[in-house]
């Protein structure tokens, strides 16, 4: 792979911003897109996301008015980057088909970045939440057939396959076991701190999307699986955002925040099959490189450190992001880690945990009534209406207790 660097990169300009005509665009096709186009704009749009909050939290804290001024400056070319990526969403594909993205990209990326990573901890991590989208995915589609008719691997493409992993009735845990051990950015690889922040990024999206949208849903059903699951990704966000390493000061972040934003754009763009939206790609990775080189020399001015001490083993783009099918990694985690929970820093089997532990006592807390648990009752009511579940399976789920299709397992794992 041809070396890259975003901070030699010849970039546009800081102050650089359209008209209203240029923040709206054609939407994709939704029948015809490819799911992993679909996925990627979900991707950045996220990341644009983290990276305004980010800036914005920054600027609360900053006592410093010329610093401000100048995180403003970048914010808004970023406000308008996310409006263009967000007008390409057509306004007849449903929240409910543009959650299978969302899901789909969170089950993906995380099993991407897990086969990559070299950093155990981070890959422990991802190999734990990755069960726990993927779940999520298959509760989403029983939902997509019964209220909308349709069959989520016609969204999805073959690429992900639709079945029980660990039932979302069992994710839910004691809020301090979310906490773990958070990386040395000065030692982490270069691959680990990308690892770290997109994962942050992709899954507050998720999180953001649905704290927003369960109360629009049509109907209660719809409305309580939205609400338990959005539960499930603030889990996630608490997990991945302690990943993160809370010594690095907000500038040396705002910094680490606009390569990540350079590394995936450039990387969508290497792998986009939509000539249209690879060369928006394009254009805002060369804007970005111009806001990670401002950045860079803020850094400076404020703080004395030199980008490149940030970066001792250089700053070119390790391998980039591709997105492809994940299906066999998938299963190899769901029949090892299927039956696993977190504890404090780790993982451990349920069957290994105490009767007095906090897992036990916090999910039966909230689980009170199983009936009325959305997640169970979601796939209670299609088995109801339909004989049996919905799945989308190559092969018999490596979870032999998973395999029912005409009952919905509540206890494995919890």
């Amino acid at each position: 792979m041809k070396k890259i660097n975003p901070f030699l990169q010849d970039a546009t300009k800081i102050e650089c911003y359209e008209d209203w005509s240029k923040l709206s665009l054609e939407p994709y096709n939704p029948k015809t897109t490819s799911p992993f186009t679909k996925v990627r704009l979900i991707l950045l749009n996220g990341t644009e996301f983290e990276a305004n909050w980010h800036s914005h939290n920054f600027s609360r804290h900053c006592l410093d008015n010329e610093l401000r001024r100048e995180l403003a400056l970048i914010r808004r070319r970023e406000q308008q980057q996310q409006k263009i990526l967000a007008s390409l969403k057509p306004i007849e594909e449903t929240v409910l088909q543009h959650t299978m993205g969302y899901e789909q990209l969170a089950v993906e990326l995380t099993a991407i970045l897990a086969q990559h990573v070299k950093d155990k901890n981070v890959k422990k991590a991802l190999d734990f939440a990755l069960l726990e989208d993927f779940d999520h995915v298959y509760r989403y589609a029983n939902l997509l057939e019964m209220d909308e008719g349709i069959k989520a691997e016609d969204l999805l493409g073959e690429y992900t396959e639709i079945m029980p992993a660990r039932p979302t009735i069992s994710e839910h845990r004691y809020p301090a076991d979310e906490i773990k051990n958070y990386i040395n950015s000065q030692t982490a690889d270069l691959f680990t701190k990308l690892t770290v922040n997109i994962i942050t990024a992709a899954e507050q999206q998720t999180m953001n999307f649905y704290m927003n949208q369960a109360n629009f849903y049509k109907n209660e059903l719809g409305r309580k699986l939205y609400t338990e699951i959005a539960m499930i990704e603030e889990q996630h966000v608490s997990q991945y955002g302690s990943l993160l390493d809370p010594s690095a000061t907000m500038l040396e972040c705002q910094l680490m925040h606009e390569y990540v934003e350079c590394y995936l754009y450039y990387s969508c763009y290497q792998d986009e099959s939509d000539k249209r939206i690879k060369e928006l790609y394009y254009k805002f990775y060369l804007e970005e490189c111009g806001h990670l080189q401002r950045v860079a020399k803020l850094l400076k001015k404020y703080q004395d450190i030199s980008w490149e001490s940030l970066f001792p083993n250089g700053a070119d783009f390790p391998e980039l992001l591709k997105f492809g099918q994940n299906k066999e990694y998938i299963r190899k985690v769901l029949k090892e880690t299927g039956d696993s929970t977190a504890q404090q820093e780790g993982y451990v089997k349920v069957k290994d945990l105490p009767q007095d532990s906090k897992f036990f006592k916090y999910n039966k807390g909230v689980n009170k009534h199983i009936d009325q648990v959305a997640s169970h009752s979601v796939i209670e009511k299609h088995i109801l209406e339909c004989g049996q579940d919905y799945r989308n399976e190559d092969k018999e789920n490596p979870i032999k207790e998973l395999r029912d299709r005409k009952k919905d397992n509540t206890s494995f794992a919890r």
